[in-house]
């Protein structure tokens, strides 16, 4: 049985996602197609434009069977924790074949390169330690380093590992990464980007970049919005601004974060995770700014990343610890939170659910009841960690609901009151 795997966002299901989820179909020729989906706030360290249960049904319209959060504990981690929590999640639901767009699609190069991020040989080490003395930000120094190392190791590809410092294809070589450090069976598959850059900013035509279409949605430009996404896509984000759930921009949390980071002392922030190298200082120090862009301007050095700035903004919120990204990466996620289905997607989930060793949720509010079940039945799970995961993931939910547009909205924004989407496919 063949069985699809893709690692996503949606952040929206946009023209270029369909020809990924089509090609990558093409490829494998799946049995059944199943997608682990980043939850309210993505990797890039902002909200959703709207939240996970629409976006899931977007996924289902257009042709996954099963959609299954990526927990925000690895959902707000750079490429390598994101990588993790994904690849282990599909490994868990009987994933066969693994499909990823990059902007390279050499998966030798890529492979050459996660070989290097695995074994970390003492020379690549001294490599990366001399490239950040020099100031440069990690993602640089690595992409340095492993150009130096391979063009000792093998001048077949050296000549091209400046190729590798794109975000796709830095998230490409991690998924090559965690699928041999977990040792998982996945057959990975590289198929190149079409259309825009994902950090391309203005309207490309059909294939525009999400965040392009994320600001024509929010300069209330529908109708040339509606050119680079299914009709669906489209149908969803509307209904969901109706409702008053939508949309939730990077915009909509900054008088909070303002807020927030003004009243956090140096030793607030060293209780969580990634606030070294006196980042604490910078961002206590940047508080003083009036926006949320001064803000982040004002932190950002060349050691120091927008992206990872972004990220970091949200561990206080959440609580992210040491300990929980160690114990997170470590171990892997220890649950499957199941976001909606068609008849296909749950025919599988009901054929491997006995062949799983971490317990599936369906119904948030019932989650006690599964781990209570998961110890009786000896699943290899880690109780105070699965706990310690559900309750971000929760945590999220309430904070993304809380930046609704209508007050009776807002008042329901409970992970406990939701359910998952049952896609009833047309016969």
């Amino acid at each position: 049985m063949k069985v699809l795997g893709l690692v996503v966002e949606y952040n929206p299901f946009h023209n270029g996602h369909f020809y990924h989820l089509s090609h990558s179909k093409e490829i494998v020729k799946p049995d059944v197609t199943v997608a682990v989906m980043s939850g309210n706030f993505v990797q890039r360290g902002e909200p959703a434009i709207v939240e996970k249960f629409a976006r899931a049904k977007a996924a289902l319209e257009q042709g996954v069977d099963l959609v299954l959060e990526l927990p925000v504990v690895y959902s707000l981690q750079d490429a390598g924790g994101f990588a993790t929590g994904s690849i282990w999640t599909l490994d868990h639901v009987g994933v066969t074949d693994v499909v990823f767009g990059s902007e390279t699609d050499d998966i030798d190069l890529m492979k050459a390169v996660s070989k290097v991020l695995i074994k970390e040989p003492e020379h690549y080490h001294d490599l990366l330690k001399k490239h950040l003395k020099t100031g440069h930000s990690f993602p640089n120094a690595r992409k340095y380093a492993l150009r130096d190392f391979i063009h000792t190791e093998n001048s077949t590809f050296s000549h091209r590992i400046e190729e590798i410092g794109s975000s796709n294809n830095i998230l490409g070589v991690e998924y090559l990464r965690a699928i041999q450090e977990i040792k998982s069976k996945m057959i990975p598959y590289s198929i190149r980007r079409v259309g825009a850059s994902y950090t391309d900013e203005e309207h490309r035509g059909e294939f525009s970049s999400a965040t392009a279409i994320r600001r024509l949605i929010q300069n209330g430009n529908i109708e040339t919005a509606s050119q680079t996404m299914p009709k669906e896509s489209l149908d969803i984000i509307l209904r969901e601004i109706r409702c008053g759930r939508g949309p939730v921009f990077k915009e909509d949390v900054e008088s909070f974060f303002i807020s927030f980071f003004r009243l956090l002392s140096r030793e607030d922030y060293c209780r969580y995770y990634g606030f070294v190298e006196g980042l604490d200082a910078r961002f206590q120090e940047c508080s003083i700014e009036g926006s949320l862009e001064g803000f982040l301007h004002c932190v950002k050095s060349k050691r120091f990343t927008l992206s990872r700035i972004r990220r970091l903004m949200y561990y206080p919120i959440f609580r992210f610890t040491d300990d929980l990204i160690r114990r997170s990466n470590e171990l892997g996620p220890q649950y499957i939170r199941i976001l909606g289905f068609n008849e296909k997607g749950r025919t599988h989930l009901s054929n491997i659910k006995h062949s799983t060793n971490i317990p599936f949720i369906t119904t948030a509010s019932l989650w006690r009841k599964v781990v209570d079940k998961s110890l009786k039945d000896e699943m290899k799970i880690d109780v105070d960690l699965l706990e310690a995961q559900l309750k971000r993931d929760f945590t999220a939910v309430r904070f993304y609901s809380s930046l609704y547009k209508y007050p009776e909205s807002r008042a329901r924004g409970s992970d406990l009151l939701s359910q998952i989407v049952y896609y009833r496919q047309e016969r």
